[in-house]
């Protein structure tokens, strides 16, 4: 996309072609009007459609291209903090709420594919959350202990099964959560998109929202070709938000990730690799992660941009780090590269926000923006449709806020990694 193979990498030369959509010209009238098409905004179109109720989806770019083209593709259950911490910051009833909706959320994805046949590399074969050392072991004791509290299919692997799994004898365990699995996030993204099209959803590309105005009890989207007029606007813009409320952006601190993907292995190589189709992350701070696609390609990751010093500070230690932890991967050569954004509010958890009256929006998904991301536009819909009200919602409603030292965090944490990748005693 744009001319640049560092931004969606791997994912954009095998996904599917996107649906077919166009420009915004003149002006149209609707009951929703739907700022970005990645997850949610896609989501909540498909949702808000099967209601009946009629939407524009208006995308800046191209459809996926913020970072719903760019990540991992681990389609996991919950977030990256322990399921404790929920109720502990956003109180008992929001948190059990939280925890349930996206305790559920891969399978809504799962069924989303299924039932409209998306062609985007599904595996519903789990997650492993490989523990690196004894302290990283300790930590999924706790995860293990607080999800299985809740009924979770969450268990914790020795380090013999783990390395059975995996293919590598470089953790003490694992937690494998049978909730999760692997997808092709652009080729998922854009089956999302078709998938709210045919539903009678429309999707507008190359057509930013340059201004949101109140146009008597409705509200008016201005885009350089045209404009939507709507009850309803929903923001789904996310970390690569510009524009109308930029303070989205600037509730997020950037946290830059990165992924190289091998030419595909041979067969031999291959069967030894996540031979279950497991996705792979690991417990150190500055994380590494893995999974396959379906050609036989290693794509691997890990916190880090690939600019500046950074690209080959990152490649290099990607190379150390791939022969340590599989001593029988043998010579390896990348066949793509690209990074992007994820973006971290002060506590790691989403926010739900009331912009206006009628403007609404959930941002703020810390790095897992697939099936948090799909369950959250499905939320908007039903708040939309009369179908939850506000204290009915999984998150409260909260007023936006500046970051705390956004942008000397931002320049810490590209930094930070370019300097742990360098010293890495393990790599």
């Amino acid at each position: 996309m744009q001319n640049d193979t560092k931004t969606h990498g791997l994912w954009e030369t095998t996904a599917p072609p996107a649906p077919a959509t166009k420009g915004l010209t003149g002006d149209v009238r609707t009951q929703v009007c739907i700022v970005g098409g990645g997850y949610t905004g896609n989501s909540a179109a498909l949702h808000l459609a099967k209601k009946g109720i009629e939407s524009v989806v208006l995308e800046a770019k191209e459809i996926g291209f913020g970072g719903a083209g760019r990540n991992v593709g681990l389609v996991n259950a919950g977030m990256w903090v322990m399921p404790d911490e929920l109720p502990n910051v956003l109180g008992e009833v929001h948190g059990a709420r939280l925890l349930k909706l996206l305790g559920d959320a891969p399978a809504a994805v799962f069924e989303i594919v299924e039932a409209y046949r998306i062609d985007c590399q599904l595996q519903k074969h789990g997650t492993l959350h490989c523990a690196v050392g004894q302290a990283g072991l300790d930590e999924l004791r706790q995860r293990e202990a607080q999800w299985q509290a809740r009924g979770a299919p969450v268990r914790l692997l020795s380090a013999e099964e783990t390395a059975r799994r995996v293919g590598s004898h470089a953790y003490t365990g694992s937690l494998l959560d049978l909730r999760a699995g692997t997808i092709q996030p652009l080729a998922y993204v854009r089956g999302l998109a078709g998938a709210a099209l045919k539903e009678g959803a429309v999707i507008y590309t190359g057509s930013p929202a340059l201004e949101v105005v109140a146009d008597g009890a409705r509200w008016r989207v201005r885009t350089p070709g045209g404009s939507v007029t709507a009850d309803w606007v929903v923001m789904a813009t996310d970390a690569y938000t510009q524009g109308p409320w930029e303070i989205i952006r600037r509730e997020q601190v950037h946290l830059p990730y990165f992924n190289l993907a091998t030419e595909p292995l041979p067969d031999s190589i291959r069967a030894t690799l996540l031979p279950g189709n497991e996705g792979v992350w690991d417990t150190k701070e500055v994380l590494s992660s893995f999974r396959m696609d379906n050609r036989g390609r290693l794509i691997f990751g890990s916190v880090g941009a690939l600019r500046g010093a950074g690209e080959v500070i990152h490649r290099g230690w990607a190379l150390r780090a791939l022969h340590k932890i599989f001593p029988q991967i043998g010579k390896v050569r990348f066949e793509a590269e690209w990074y992007g954004q994820i973006g971290m509010t002060d506590d790691n958890l989403p926010r739900f926000h009331a912009f206006a009256p009628n403007v609404i929006g959930i941002s703020g998904y810390n790095g897992r923006g697939i099936a948090p991301g799909t369950v959250m536009g499905r939320t908007l819909a039903e708040r939309i449709a009369g179908d939850l009200g506000d204290d009915d919602l999984p998150l409260p409603v909260t007023t936006p806020a500046d970051a705390k030292m956004r942008a000397i965090k931002e320049v810490f944490y590209e930094v930070g990694a370019q300097a742990a990748h360098l010293t890495d005693s393990r790599f």
